[in-house]
């Protein structure tokens, strides 16, 4: 497997002209990898903290309102990050490929100002709410993480309003090279929007979900059993639950007339070398010299889950010209990761809560807490996976019928250099979010409740702790008065 991936990396990286293409993909591969990430966390945190304040108002409940202001706080580390990564991508898309941007731009401006105006939205309320604790009335106080998260929602559909666009094209006719009748409403919610963005929504889901559920089962493993690990687990889980339960039907829906609308990449996706009718599920397997070799086929399920129908082949890659071939192995790999760690999660879930239901609780096995432990780092394994699986099988296109993607990138090299600068710099901010969200988790541990928010007001209860943990011994009422020491 690893030669023929290798192989398809040398594919994608063969091509050095225009001389920008190789460092603009590159870059754009890691900023987008790293960046999707922290994305996630500004589209399902808001939604969890809001259930998990919820709760702590309806029932009283001090666990629940302390784990709703630790993870605010959280979100506002993780933000802070993720606006730095985002702002650089905007900056990217012109950069790394002028030849897009300087002949869609005017297509594809009306979903980037949107995007822009959620990003503001998110960020005020995400300030108000965390400077909000103790400063206003619990009710008025948890309306703040509605826009938030409304916002955070906004903003994701219209980036990825762009992608889908990418895929489908619309709103815009090529007449001579030029772009002409331009309508961005179109554009913007071309065919393939809702389903795209249905899919990543859900898949943010799963990402905040396992990845805050295992924080928990880690604490609990480490024989913290108490309410705050439990709830701390079962709201994230609960979500992560029906993210992964519903993940499934929402893909299958999204691969729905793939055939028609890109074949190269559905071909890659099933390995299909040939038409064959019915076509099989392949699992695994490398294409080598126009062959499928090592792969494991289940007669006729390709059929039933490409197609939706028992007998309709899934076309094969020997109707399309080689030029117009995306890297099958990395596309096919991709694709399969996705599925099957998604599959593996679906499942992990549905046992729990059916032995939940029989009366047996796998939180007291150590063995599913050390699985859900790993399940984070597995789901973003899953969403970079599926984020590969799209972008590398559309290719030779940057705009799918349109425009190849060498005709988008720049003719300079310098490139390199922003490459390894971005990369020194979001090695930076890893390193320094891990730093400080170890040390707030550190400090919480040791009882420090009441870790001050950067930059706020100190409320009457922080000033009190901070005076108590850090002040010296006060001094006499003669001191104050100036007497000597």
């Amino acid at each position: 497997m690893m030669p023929a991936l290798l192989a398809d990396t040398v594919q994608l990286v063969a091509t050095v002209e225009p001389e920008g293409l190789l460092p603009a993909r590159q870059q754009m591969a890691l900023s987008l990898g790293w960046h999707i990430v922290l994305a996630c966390f500004g589209v399902a945190f808001p939604a969890m903290i809001l259930v998990m304040h919820l709760r702590g108002i309806r029932r009283d409940d001090p666990v629940a309102l302390e784990l709703a202001k630790r993870w605010s706080k959280v979100s506002a580390v993780l933000f802070a990050i993720g606006a730095v990564s985002g702002t650089v991508l905007s900056f990217e898309m012109g950069l790394l490929w002028p030849g897009l941007m300087g002949t869609y731009g005017d297509v594809l401006g009306l979903p980037f100002a949107f995007e822009g105006l959620s990003f503001f939205v998110e960020a005020i309320f995400l300030g108000i709410y965390l400077y909000g604790w103790g400063r206003m009335p619990p009710k008025r106080h948890v309306l703040m993480l509605v826009p938030m998260a409304i916002a955070g929602v906004v903003g994701t559909f219209c980036v990825l309003a762009v992608n889908a666009w990418m895929n489908a094209p619309a709103g815009f006719r090529l007449v001579d090279g030029q772009v002409t009748d331009i309508d961005p409403w179109a554009a913007m919610f071309n065919d393939q929007v809702w389903l795209q963005f249905a899919h990543m929504w859900v898949a943010a889901y799963m990402v905040v979900g396992f990845s805050v559920a295992g924080v928990y089962a880690v604490g609990m493993l480490r024989g913290r059993r108490d309410e705050h690990h439990r709830l701390g687990f079962i709201v994230p889980f609960v979500f992560a639950t029906v993210a992964a339960l519903t993940q499934p039907f929402v893909g299958h829906l999204l691969g729905g007339g793939l055939d028609e609308r890109q074949p190269a990449k559905l071909a890659s996706f099933e390995l299909a070398d040939t038409t064959e009718s019915p076509s099989p599920l392949r699992i695994g397997g490398i294409y080598v010299d126009g062959e499928v070799r090592g792969s494991i086929d289940i007669p006729v399920l390709g059929s039933v889950i490409a197609m939706s129908s028992l007998s309709d082949p899934v076309p094969g890659l020997d109707e399309i010209p080689e030029e117009d071939r995306p890297p099958v192995n990395l596309t096919h790999w991709a694709f399969q990761s996705m599925v099957g760690i998604g599959t593996l999660l679906a499942a992990s879930v549905s046992l729990f809560w059916f032995l939940r239901w029989r009366g047996r609780n796998l939180l007291e096995r150590r063995w599913f807490l050390r699985f859900v432990s790993i399940s984070g780092p597995l789901a973003v394994l899953a969403l970079e996976s599926g984020w590969i699986a799209t972008e590398v099988g559309r290719q030779p296109w940057i705009v799918y019928g349109f425009m190849r993607t060498e005709e988008a990138a720049g003719d300079y090299s310098g490139l390199w250099w922003l490459l390894g600068t971005t990369a020194v710099v979001y090695a930076a901010m890893t390193a320094g979010a891990v730093v400080v969200l170890r040390s707030m988790a550190r400090r919480w541990r040791a009882g420090e409740t009441d870790l001050p928010s950067p930059y706020a007001p100190q409320t009457v209860g922080e000033r009190t702790n901070t005076l108590r943990s850090s002040s010296p011994p006060l001094r006499s009422s003669e001191q104050l008065r100036g007497d000597p020491e």
